[in-house]
């Protein structure tokens, strides 16, 4: 197998392929890697088994929620501690240039608002916010966290929440089988079932999410995915519209991606040199 394009070459192309146009950015995992947030499928993760939870499991099983739960108690403080990186730094600085007319993501952690980007359109919801499935309140999961700790106050979890590499997922998901004495929290107005303001799998991303994200790509003359595999078909329709109108899209991730087939440029090669050489150059 031919070994990936050298940086600086590739780039060259990339900026081409940019320059000139209304950019619309579409994100992934792979952004976040830098932050301390694995991806799903990346050169060191794409071997470790994951079995996210599926959406009719945890809204059906009392089981699963206790389990989802007890993990999410245990790795939420990994997501909450993360900060952004030079990657979303860079697009925080090309949006307010006015080089990007927003973002489209499937990340779940809020780097992106914590970078100072502004126009971010969230495909998968905030981790950083619960929904009560009875009542729709929404209320933060930093409160959670500390009801929950409050319920299970015997609950062996690593120091200061810290997780060994390996044992946390992008979905703040952490390794840990609950005894059967945890204590789930329900909503503090009506008592009823709590879920992460997050698309599970087999879950549809709400109509007005989707519409917002359409309105951003419409304003892009390119289409730039980085650091998304597009396994997802939440986020590899974006490609597939841009494919099929003529619209150029350019990708920058580590392996091969679903969208490698429709894409104008595509390299393979480290976000952050590629972010670092975009932000001298456009």
């Amino acid at each position: 197998m031919p070994a990936p394009p050298s940086v600086p070459v590739a780039t060259e192309r990339l900026l081409a392929l940019l320059l000139g146009r209304r950019i619309t950015v579409l994100t992934g995992a792979g952004l976040s890697t830098d932050s301390g947030i694995p991806d799903y499928r990346g050169p060191q993760t794409r071997h470790i088994p994951r079995n996210p939870i599926q959406y009719r499991q945890f809204v059906g099983d009392a089981q699963m929620r206790r389990r989802y739960w007890a993990r999410s108690l245990r790795g939420w403080p990994a997501i909450a501690a993360a900060q952004p990186n030079r990657g979303h730094e860079v697009l925080a600085e090309l949006e307010t240039r006015g080089r990007i007319t927003g973002i489209i993501t499937q990340n779940v952690d809020q780097l992106h608002h914590k970078a100072g980007s502004h126009r971010v359109v969230e495909l998968h919801g905030s981790l950083d916010r619960v929904v009560c499935l009875g009542c729709g309140r929404r209320s933060a999961r930093a409160a959670l966290q500390e009801a929950l700790l409050a319920a299970n106050p015997g609950l062996d979890l690593a120091p200061s929440g810290a997780v060994a590499p390996g044992e946390i997922a992008p979905d703040g998901d952490a390794v840990l089988e609950p005894g059967r004495g945890f204590r789930v929290v329900g909503c503090a107005r009506c008592g009823g079932v709590l879920k992460p303001d997050v698309v599970f799998f087999g879950e549809n991303t709400a109509k007005d999410v989707v519409a917002a994200a359409w309105e951003l790509f419409a304003e892009g003359e390119v289409l730039l995915v980085l650091g998304s595999s597009l396994t997802v078909f939440s986020g590899y329709r974006f490609v597939h519209r841009a494919a099929r109108e003529g619209l150029p899209v350019g990708i920058v991730a580590l392996g091969p991606t679903r969208g490698d087939g429709d894409a104008t440029v595509k390299l393979d090669a480290p976000l952050g040199a590629v972010l670092a050489a975009l932000e001298a150059g456009l």
